[in-house]
């Protein structure tokens, strides 16, 4: 990552102190400061930094309408709000105003340097994610069959292209989020369900409610493990996962999700067939902050 030219927005002088010191610690460079409107504008315009922390309160202004106008002079620069001030409402204004990130004051060093390097994370951390994602999933899928079932299965008809997907009966998506957005489909016939799910109750599974409720859960266990494996290579890939929304019946059709890269598999069990689809794009991903 190249060198982050940070301006610290705030009124406070013993603030402005306590962020030069943390941010410089972190191996940043801070460039400047600025105490109000006018003063950002103008620090803004002369100093060209990549970065802007902003406080919310300021003297006849607040952090939007800094935000805003560091915006009209270069729409690329990052600006992570850092206040004492958090609420729903305050976030949900963040959002709309394009800010990056919000911590909270008192800042902790490691969060500030995290979020600040995820911020400016750029095409070489994406690579990374590219060049690993696909080996790490089937992994997952390989050690959670393992672990639930004692057995291997094997994974055969691998391939990147992104292609609709006609379920076999049972599918289940899941979103995932961080610094790159992305989904997950796992996706499956009834009967392939049921075999799974018989070995897992160690019964016949009560209904079809209780079937999809497992397979729903192997679904989560596989992405999360997965996900996690992920960000222990790079921390800064942040990568969570969302709640399962699971699909079911005759003649299901999941449309392209636009991706950038992906990469489906079948999974060849004693159980039957389960087919994996992966998928990533560019982009801001979830929105960061330390919530």
């Amino acid at each position: 990552m190249k060198d982050v030219k940070i301006l610290i927005v705030d009124d406070s002088p013993f603030q402005i102190a306590m962020l030069r010191d943390i941010i410089t610690e972190s191996g940043f460079d801070v460039v400047g400061e600025a105490k109000c409107l006018e003063e950002v504008i103008e620090e803004v315009s002369r100093l060209k930094p990549d970065l802007v922390t902003m406080d919310m309160t300021l003297p006849g202004t607040d952090g939007f309408e800094c935000t805003r106008a560091i915006h009209k002079i270069n729409k690329d620069i990052k600006v992570i709000i850092v206040s004492s001030m958090m609420d729903e409402e305050l976030v949900r204004k963040a959002k709309k105003t394009h800010v990056c990130g919000y911590i909270q004051k008192p800042v902790d060093q490691e969060e500030l340097s995290l979020l600040i390097n995820r911020v400016m994370a750029d095409e070489e951390l994406y690579l990374e994610l590219e060049g690993l994602y696909s080996n790490v999933f089937k992994e997952a899928v390989l050690n959670l069959f393992n672990r639930l079932t004692k057995t291997m299965p094997e994974i055969t008809d691998e391939s990147n292209d992104d292609i609709a997907i006609h379920s076999e009966g049972i599918s289940i998506v899941m979103g995932i989020t961080g610094k790159y957005s992305g989904r997950l489909i796992l996706d499956m016939s009834f009967g392939t369900a049921k075999s799974l799910a018989a070995v897992l109750l160690k019964r016949e599974p009560e209904n079809n409610e209780e079937l999809l409720n497992v397979m729903s859960e192997i679904a989560n266990m596989f992405a999360g493990n997965a996900c996690s494996m992920i960000n222990k290579k790079n921390k800064l890939f942040g990568l969570r996962v969302a709640p399962p929304t699971t699909f079911h019946g005759e003649s299901i059709n999941i449309s392209k999700a636009e991706l950038e890269n992906t990469y489906s598999a079948n999974v060849k069990s004693q159980f039957g067939d389960l087919a994996i689809n992966i998928g990533f794009k560019r982009g801001d991903g979830e929105w960061m902050s330390i919530m």
